[in-house]
């Protein structure tokens, strides 16, 4: 840590997308990415699925056994206002970052551009402060309905980036309920730990303080502030909102230190954004009593295996290979 930056700003997000318009959360990340660095900001984060949407309350027509016009329609423009990587949308959040001069990290629904290009992931984007995409990370399980909107992400986005001010990575909302899934990124050495969700509840909190406790990291928990009536008019399903309460996601985001402190938030109840100055040094000193990945390991007794090469679904050889 001597030859790093000993102290870091950074800026988590909470706010709301232009619901099912790519272009226009783009822009808006863009504008909320400007005014934070503005306010001294190195590292910014934004909530899980920002662009173009977390689509909270949807059925997309769905039930065990069959499927809806209606909610293939409404499928259709969720995929249609999806991010590709790369692709314009990319280009200008990169060219966000570039401005700013900060990290930037951003929530989107990712289609896939390089195969069928039909499956959405929940993915989780990292820009460096020259504008570059350091990398990316996708939801390795989506949760409960999810599961029938998002793919599957594998163990080759398990991502941690180095910086200047340490290790950066993360995982995507109740991804942080997984042991292992942690436990790999402790042994990436992770020392500032994103943790972008949908999950407004109180307990959620306590998630927060336990992997920074755990982890003997810092972490940035951020969330959406969405209300019902910022859903399209237009949308096909909308109609199933209304028995949804007006503010259907409340926020929660918070920063917290590795020996588990709340050092800004938690934000309920509106869009906003809290900053915070991290003591870089708190990271050593937090693991003289404990060290997950050093003193307080026993890998005589457990040990983990991780798979980080990519799952394709085709595996073509021979001369054709390069076509």
């Amino acid at each position: 840590m001597s030859d790093q930056k000993t102290t870091l700003k950074v800026a988590v997000i909470q706010a709301a997308p232009v619901l099912f318009n790519r272009d226009a959360t783009v822009e808006k990340t863009c504008r909320l990415t400007q005014q934070a660095a503005a306010q001294g900001a190195e590292l910014i984060l934004f909530p899980e699925a920002f662009i173009p949407a977390y689509p909270r309350g949807l059925t997309f027509g769905a039930v065990v056994g069959s499927r809806s016009p209606q909610g293939r329609l409404a499928w259709q423009i969720y995929w249609e206002n999806a991010v590709e990587v790369p692709g314009p949308a990319v280009d200008r959040l990169s060219a966000a970052a570039r401005q700013s001069g900060a990290y930037l990290v951003v929530g989107v629904i990712e289609r896939d551009a390089q195969s069928s290009r039909g499956t959405l992931y929940c993915t989780m984007l990292y820009f460096g402060p020259d504008g570059s995409l350091l990398g990316k990370h996708r939801k390795l399980k989506p949760t409960g309905s999810e599961r029938l909107i998002w793919g599957e992400g594998d163990g080759s986005t398990l991502t941690v980036i180095d910086t200047e001010f340490g290790r950066v990575g993360g995982l995507i909302c109740w991804e942080n309920y997984m042991p292992l899934a942690r436990m790999a990124l402790y042994a990436k050495g992770v020392e500032i730990y994103l943790a972008p969700t949908a999950d407004a509840r109180d307990t959620w909190q306590a998630t927060l303080r336990h992997i920074a406790i755990e982890g003997r990291c810092f972490v940035l928990g951020c969330n959406q502030y969405v209300t019902r009536s910022m859903y399209p008019a237009g949308l096909p399903g909308v109609e199933e909102l209304a028995s949804q309460p007006e503010v259907m996601c409340r926020g929660g985001s918070a920063v917290i230190s590795p020996l588990g402190e709340v050092l800004a938030g938690p934000l309920f109840d509106q869009e906003g954004g809290l900053f915070a100055e991290l003591d870089l040094s708190e990271i050593a000193r937090s693991k003289f009593d404990f060290d997950v990945m050093g003193h307080y390991a026993r890998p005589d007794v457990f040990q983990l295996s991780v798979n980080e090469e990519p799952q394709p679904t085709v595996i073509t050889r021979g001369a054709g290979a390069a076509h």
